[in-house]
């Protein structure tokens, strides 16, 4: 049966539609990314603000260190929002490898007398970060990471708020749906949408979590990914993306099965270009990273224990020298 044609049998099935349940999501994601920022990422965002000038509507800042509050250390993972990739760039090289393969990653460091700031940023424009947070987009790099806590570390205007707002919404209601159409029964709690969910984007990219990891994410916010569930399956409910009752500890969920299938299918085309799109975003980011050299082998030490000093040779010529550093990266899963 259609989840948009539901018979009078069915009828009681669907719960009774609150006035405010969009609401409720889109208030949730906005009161995330609108916290306090820690000051000690002024700098980060003074130096992109700079770099890319009055193109840049919003700086969201998420990932690992968001959620552990471990700065220093660490390599921040943040998305750069900018009205245009021409107006982004003073090189109309790089403005053409964003178009053609977004986005373009760059490295950052920020140094001050107290500590050095590491971070990695994705430049992406409004309307290709609107786009990829919903179902259309074939890779989950969007809708998988900001379905998850994000904070705004600037935004330019109430439009950029709102804007990143709306993506976020929509990255939770694809995530949430892509998963549920996985599950294998129709009855399951929300820890099942979020580790499933986590484990096929992670496995459609160049990493591999542990089942550990990907447990963590989780539950270091329970509560949130819990409240987040059934808000958004309140909503695909009343989009007539599928049927569910969230009243009770355990979800109940009816999904069309033309539409399951239709999902599954977009899932083994995410499978089967996923890892090839992410290897050929990865050797465009050589183009674009900086000095990505000495950062991979800082990244290698971290994660293998391995201290490794590029000789003059490998720093002459890093297109050359760099596989065995990006294999053993790749095999030590430190590379994301």
């Amino acid at each position: 049966m259609s989840a948009s044609k539901q018979t009078s049998d069915s009828a009681s099935f669907v719960p009774e539609r609150r006035a405010n349940d969009q609401g409720r999501l889109a208030r949730r994601v906005s009161t995330e990314l609108l916290r306090t920022l820690p000051g000690v990422l002024d700098g980060l965002v003074t130096e992109i603000r700079r770099r890319h000038g009055a193109a840049v509507a919003a700086i969201v800042f998420y990932g690992s260190c968001l959620r552990t509050a471990q700065y220093e250390g660490g390599v921040l993972d943040l998305y750069v929002i900018v009205d245009s990739y021409r107006a982004a760039y003073d090189s109309r090289f790089l403005a053409a490898l964003n178009v053609l393969l977004p986005p373009n990653v760059f490295y950052l460091e920020v140094r001050d007398t107290a500590m050095t700031l590491r971070a990695k940023y994705a430049v992406v424009s409004t309307a290709d970060f609107r786009t990829m947070a919903t179902p259309v987009a074939i890779q989950s790099i969007i809708w998988a990471r900001f379905s998850q806590p994000a904070l705004l570390a600037y935004a330019r205007d109430a439009d950029a708020v709102a804007a990143m707002t709306h993506a976020g919404v929509e990255s939770v209601l694809t995530m949430v749906q892509r998963a549920v159409a996985l599950l294998p029964a129709a009855r399951f709690r929300s820890t099942d949408v979020w580790q499933l969910g986590f484990h096929e984007t992670y496995g459609a990219e160049l990493r591999v979590e542990s089942p550990e990891t990907i447990r963590s994410i989780y539950e270091h916010a329970a509560d949130r990914y819990d409240r987040v569930t059934r808000e958004a399956l309140d909503e695909l409910t009343r989009r007539g993306m599928l049927r569910a009752d969230t009243s009770g500890d355990t979800l109940h969920v009816e999904l069309d099965e033309d539409r399951r299938r239709q999902i599954r299918r977009r899932w083994r085309l995410r499978w089967l270009l996923g890892k090839p799109l992410a290897a050929a975003r990865l050797v465009k980011t050589m183009l674009t990273f900086g000095d990505w050299l000495p950062y991979a082998l800082w990244k290698l030490e971290r994660h293998t224990g391995v201290k490794v000093e590029p000789t003059d040779w490998q720093r002459r010529h890093p297109y050359i020298a760099c596989w065995p550093v990006i294999i053993r990266l790749l095999r030590s899963r430190a590379i994301r």
